[in-house]
């Protein structure tokens, strides 16, 4: 049976879209929904563009974690894909789907991070201590921030002379290239839990 997934995003959702690609006429997977805090940000166009339905929640909207959980259950959503998603996911939520919400971070934790490490703050950071790699950790999230359990790494060298943006770019292309298919796999996973 066909599983729908949520992509929660806030930011402009190149990762957002690459995902609805890739699932774009699976049998297996479908994006169902995409969900934002943001009613200005860009994802909710890439949404629109694919033929997404999307929904925009305001933060106080999102710290209500029982009508959050309603929302997705309403929808039919199996399973909660964030993709630069920036609030803080309601402990509701994350008891409603366990083990069913997945989150990418830009750098392989534990290092670089916790609450107020993304995007480009990430990859100053790696750059500042002098990293000579750094990557993506997909990983099941809980109440904390980046603490939740691996379930996929990747990395890439962090030359001399790189930039934080020089950096970011190695990182969004292990991101394209790994995230879709991670997803997949963990919603395969779904049928053998239940």
């Amino acid at each position: 049976m066909q599983k729908n997934i949520a992509i929660f995003a806030s930011g402009s959702g190149t990762n957002a879209e690459n995902i609805i690609r890739h699932f774009q006429g699976n049998k297996d997977v479908n994006v169902a929904l995409v969900v934002s805090n943001k009613p200005d940000a860009y994802v909710l166009v890439r949404a629109a563009n694919l033929h997404v339905p999307s929904l925009t929640l305001t933060r106080e909207e999102f710290a209500r974690g029982e009508e959050l959980v309603r929302l997705m259950k309403e929808r039919g959503i199996d399973f909660i894909v964030l993709a630069g998603f920036l609030l803080r996911v309601p402990e509701a939520l994350i008891e409603a789907y366990p083990g069913r919400i997945v989150n990418i971070h830009p750098a392989l934790l534990p290092k670089y991070g916790g609450k107020g490490m993304y995007g480009d703050r990430v990859h100053r950071a790696v750059v500042e201590a002098g990293e000579r790699e750094s990557g993506i950790t997909i990983h099941l999230i809980d109440e904390q921030y980046d603490r939740g359990t691996t379930v996929f790494q990747a990395k890439c060298p962090v030359l001399p002379g790189d930039t934080p943006d020089d950096v970011a770019r190695k990182v969004h292309a292990l991101e394209y290239a790994h995230y879709p298919e991670v997803i997949e796999r963990l919603v395969a996973g779904l049928d053998k839990a239940e």
